[in-house]
């Protein structure tokens, strides 16, 4: 179902799953590109968590999808201020759903757990940014410690981010305190409470889908939020 959030910048589309009723698993994309080559799966993955039971909400943030706001004016506090704005307009206990530099926006939600898939580190994300700018042959050039730098923004597969925003990505990191519970990939070597088989589909040079993987982890995190309750 299309529905709306208002936040303090205005108001922004969202998208609503299963029931009315219980507890809701509220999703953040990864960033940038990410976000349009995962889109697809994360609503696959909300279907299937309806039909176990769990409702689902997948919000446009500011600068995202079909959001009025520029991708040069998006910035991580505002970010982290739509999601939480429609974390509460749900008015239901939320479960907090992030993958890759989605984990970074979650933080100012009021949320009963967090369920992370290959989260990554703010400074991680930007680098591979910088990689993919320069292997476009279009380098970025800014000092990411320069926070007096007010240049204008930076093209980067064919966004166009603001310096303040990278600054802030380059700084953040995901919340790791309270109940968290971290699901990465089988090809990825850092530390997760679970490993499984998947391709990584934010790296495909296309949108994609992936119905094994979606089953597997709509199959954990409803097993996470049962747990979270008891």
């Amino acid at each position: 179902m299309n529905d709306t959030y208002d936040w303090a910048g205005g108001r922004e589309a969202m998208l609503r799953f299963g029931p009315a009723t219980g507890p809701v698993v509220m999703v953040a994309l990864p960033l940038f590109e990410e976000a349009n080559r995962t889109r697809t799966f994360a609503v696959g993955l909300l279907r299937r968590l309806a039909d176990r039971g769990v409702g689902g909400v997948l919000p446009d943030l500011p600068g995202q999808n079909e959001s009025p706001v520029a991708t040069e004016h998006a910035m991580l506090a505002g970010w982290r201020t739509a999601f939480a704005a429609a974390a509460a307009a749900t008015g239901r206990q939320v479960h907090s759903v992030t993958t890759r530099g989605g984990a970074l926006v979650d933080h100012d939600a009021n949320v009963v757990s967090r369920w992370q898939l290959a989260p990554a580190k703010g400074e991680a994300l930007i680098r591979e940014l910088f990689r993919t700018a320069q292997a476009a042959g279009e380098p970025v050039e800014i000092d990411l410690d320069a926070w007096s730098d007010e240049g204008g923004p930076v093209t980067i597969a064919g966004n166009r981010i603001s310096r303040p925003l990278l600054r802030d990505l380059n700084a953040a990191d995901c919340v790791r305190d309270g109940l968290v519970r971290v699901v990465r990939l089988d090809t990825d070597p850092a530390v997760a409470d679970r490993k499984v088989e998947g391709a990584p589909l934010w790296r495909r040079s296309e949108p994609g889908d992936d119905a094994a993987l979606a089953t597997i982890l709509a199959d954990d995190i409803a097993d996470w939020i049962a747990r979270c309750a008891s």
